[in-house]
């Protein structure tokens, strides 16, 4: 064996520093990552936490000086008895909000899946102006038309209806949605949709059996955060709906915080109510969403 064979046959045979040292360095990084998620969860979810234990407090508890973290005695009879309290029809809020939500978010895509995907394909005059316009509307807030938004309500007849604050949810939202599908369309090849057409579809199966499939990460996007915005939404809901039935939750919440007494127990426990639907959605979507808010970050 000449000295050139035995050199290499030693520093193959000797494991190399940077093999050796990689496995514990990725490691040990590993649980840096590990570390600092688990502090960052641990911020954000101890308000939710506070508030879950708080809603099984009796009141007396809940105001008690120095505060105790965990209760003393157990109440889950909260969340029983604040559906009978005289202060708000809570069924029928809860039943006003899923209403409302929902259908504002499918009337969203009914209108934004057409717009998005014809400025996304055609270069019609005034496309950017209206798309413009749409990322300006995304900046208003339903309280800043609230007047002109009533007196459009009373002059049709629907003012403290579902209907009434169905329209003010979808067209406070529909720009978000159009903005971010419009980009979903556009990163389609337009060669895909032509060898559809070549293949005897008419634009409408091109849209609902080609184009929807590929951007459906995009819907999925627009779906969430739209829902959630209408779950949420309250400035509008508290002056357009003035019966307690008709109100949602946002709203009906407000009735258990008075100037001189407020009923801390059934807060939390509504508040807890109201989340689990949205912590709920966002499980069982979690993965769809992802890739629509990091579609176009890896080409």
């Amino acid at each position: 064996m000449t000295a050139g064979t035995d050199i290499r046959v030693r520093s193959a045979e000797k494991p190399s520093a940077t093999s050796s040292e990689a496995p514990p360095r990725a490691k040990r990084r590993r649980w840096d990552l590990t570390v600092i998620g688990v502090v960052i969860a641990a911020i954000f979810l101890t308000p939710f936490v506070v508030m879950v234990l708080g809603s099984l407090k009796s009141k007396a508890e809940i105001l008690r000086i120095p505060p105790t973290y965990l209760p003393q005695s157990w109440h889950p009879d909260n969340y029983a008895t604040m559906w009978d309290t005289p202060e708000t029809p809570l069924p029928f809020n809860m039943v006003s909000t899923v209403a409302i939500a929902v259908s504002a978010t499918i009337l969203v895509l009914v209108v934004a899946v057409p717009a998005a995907y014809h400025s996304a394909r055609h270069r019609f005059p005034g496309r950017a102006v209206f798309l413009g316009l749409v990322l300006i509307t995304q900046m208003l807030q339903p309280t800043v038309l609230v007047t002109g938004l009533i007196r459009q309500f009373f002059a049709l007849g629907i003012n403290d209806t579902w209907l009434a604050m169905i329209l003010v949810n979808a067209a406070f939202n529909l720009s978000f949605a159009v903005w971010i599908l419009h980009s979903f369309f556009a990163a389609i090849p337009v060669e895909i949709e032509e060898a559809a057409q070549l293949d005897g579809l008419n634009r409408w199966q091109i849209l609902t059996k080609v184009s929807l499939p590929l951007v459906w990460p995009g819907i999925v996007t627009a779906t969430i955060f739209t829902i959630v915005a209408c779950w949420n939404e309250f400035a509008a809901s508290l002056v357009v709906l003035t019966t307690p039935e008709n109100q949602p939750l946002s709203v009906a919440l407000t009735k258990f915080v008075g100037q001189y007494n407020t009923a801390w127990q059934y807060v939390f426990a509504i508040s807890t109510v109201g989340i689990v639907p949205v912590v709920v959605l966002f499980a069982l979507i979690e993965k769809r969403l992802v890739a629509g808010l990091t579609a176009g970050g890896v080409k």
